[in-house]
C-alpha cells in the first residue's frame, strides 16, 4: 500500500478527468490517496475510506493583487506531505503543480517522490512563454519521473525544453464503467432526434483552438446529402460566433447547443460519429470516450490524435481545415450501415485493448515502484 497525493484541476477538463479517474482505481487498489486540489473534482464521485480530500484555501490580503494560489498550494502540500507521510506526490501539470511541490517537498523535508504528467498546455502554451519556459524546464528536470500523454507531447517537450529527464509515455483512458455502448432511443426522442437521423456530436470548451466554424462547415456540407443532427456539448468564449454561423447558413434546426452536460456518455451513445478538428490536442480524450462507446472518429492529423484514431480503421485523419475531406469521410461512413458498424466495432476494440484502464493505471503504478524503488541523487 502507498499513500499518494494527486494534484490536478478540479474542474471540467481531460487532465482533471485523468487525475481523478486514476486516483479512484489506485484507491480501488488498495492504495492511500489524498486529493490536494483547490476544489472538490468533479469526477470525485465514489466513496472510498481509502480517498481523502485537503483543499486548498486562499487568503486575501491587501498587499496581493491577485491570492498567490501557488504557494498557497505548496503550503498545503507540504502539511499534507508532513502530517499523512506521503511516499509519492503525483502533480498533473508542470505549471504551476509541479513547480508547487518542489517547494513543498523542501517545507516538508521529506523525501516524497515527485511524479509530473504533461498534458499540453503546460508545453504548447506557457514553454513558449520565455517567463516561464526556464520554470517550466526545472520543475520537468527536478521532479523524479515525469509522463507525458501522447508520444507527440512527448517530442515536442524535448524539442521546445532543455529536458534531461527521461519522458515516459502514458496514454489516458476512459472508466469503463461509464462509457461503454448502450442502446437510448428515448434521449433521441427527447431531444427531438428523429430514428432516421444520424447523430454527429463535437465536445469542447469552445476556444478558438477547437475550431468551432470548420466542424459547423462540415456538418453543413454532411447535412446537404444526409438527413442529420449535430450535438454541441460545452461552452465557452466561441460559442456565440458559433451560434451566429449557424444562423447564417439557416442550420438552425438541424444544430443543438446543448451548453455543458454531466452525463457526456449518454449523449455520445446516441451519435453515430465524432469530429474533432482542432488545431492544438496532445491526445484527445473526448475521441477514446467516442470510441469506448462504440463511436467512430473523424479528426485533424496534428498532435496525439493520430495515436488516437487508427485511420481508415477506427475513424478517419484529415489535415488541418479540411472540410471537404471531413465531410467527405463522414458521408461515406453515415451511409453505408455494414461500414459503419465495423467501424464501430474496431473503435471499442482499440479502446479496450490498447487504452483500458487496467493498463494504464498498471503502468502508473510500475513507474511508482521504479520511483520508490530508486535512489536517485539530486543535482541541486
Amino acid at each position: 500500500m502507498k499513500k499518494i497525493g494527486i494534484t490536478c484541476y478540479p474542474s471540467v477538463g481531460g487532465s482533471g478527468i485523468i487525475a481523478t479517474e486514476l486516483g479512484m482505481l489506485l484507491a480501488e487498489r488498495g492504495n492511500e490517496v489524498h486529493f490536494i486540489t483547490s476544489s472538490l473534482p468533479f469526477r470525485l464521485n465514489r466513496i472510498n475510506p481509502r480517498i481523502y480530500y485537503h483543499e486548498v484555501e486562499l487568503s486575501h490580503y491587501p498587499v496581493f493583487q491577485y491570492p498567490p494560489y501557488d504557494l498557497a498550494l505548496a503550503a498545503k502540500m507540504a502539511e499534507v506531505i508532513s502530517r499523512e507521510e506521503l511516499d509519492i506526490l503525483h502533480v498533473h501539470y508542470a505549471m504551476p503543480h509541479a513547480v508547487s511541490a518542489l517547494l513543498a517537498r523542501d517545507i516538508a523535508d521529506r523525501d516524497v517522490k515527485i511524479v509530473t504528467t504533461l498534458h499540453g498546455t503546460d508545453i504548447t502554451v506557457l514553454a513558449i512563454d520565455d517567463i516561464f519556459k526556464n520554470m517550466i524546464t526545472h520543475a520537468i528536470n527536478h521532479s523524479d519521473a515525469v509522463t507525458a500523454v501522447s508520444e507527440h507531447l512527448k517530442e515536442q517537450t524535448k524539442k521546445q525544453l532543455n529536458v534531461k529527464q527521461p519522458i515516459h509515455v502514458i496514454y489516458n483512458f476512459v472508466n469503463e464503467k461509464e462509457y461503454y455502448p448502450k442502446s437510448l432511443p428515448s434521449i433521441k426522442e427527447q431531444y427531438g432526434i428523429k430514428p432516421s437521423e444520424k447523430v454527429i456530436v463535437h465536445i469542447s470548451n469552445f476556444r478558438k483552438v477547437k475550431r468551432l466554424p470548420d466542424i459547423i462547415h462540415t456538418f453543413a456540407q454532411i447535412q446537404k446529402r444526409i438527413d442529420c443532427k449535430l450535438l454541441l456539448i460545452g461552452d465557452g468564449p466561441e460559442c456565440s460566433t458559433a451560434m451566429e454561423l449557424v444562423d447564417e447558413l439557416g442550420l438552425q434546426e438541424h444544430v443543438l447547443f446543448l451548453g455543458k452536460q454531466k452525463n457526456i456518455s449518454d449523449f455520445i451513445r446516441i451519435s453515430d460519429l465524432k469530429l474533432l478538428l482542432s488545431e492544438k490536442e496532445s491526445f484527445g480524450l473526448v475521441l477514446l470516450e467516442a470510441m469506448a462507446c462504440g463511436v467512430p472518429c473523424i479528426g485533424t492529423r496534428i498532435g496525439g490524435i493520430p495515436e488516437v484514431i487508427e485511420h481508415g480503421v477506427t475513424g478517419y485523419l484529415v489535415q488541418l481545415g479540411a472540410v471537404n475531406q471531413a465531410a467527405e469521410y463522414a458521408v461515406q461512413l453515415l451511409t453505408d450501415e455494414n461500414k459503419l458498424h465495423l467501424f464501430s466495432e474496431q473503435a471499442l476494440k482499440r479502446a479496450n485493448v490498447k487504452f483500458h484502464s487496467d493498463i494504464i493505471v498498471n503502468e502508473y503504478e510500475q513507474l511508482y515502484e521504479q520511483v520508490l524503488g530508486s535512489h536517485r541523487i539530486r543535482n541541486w
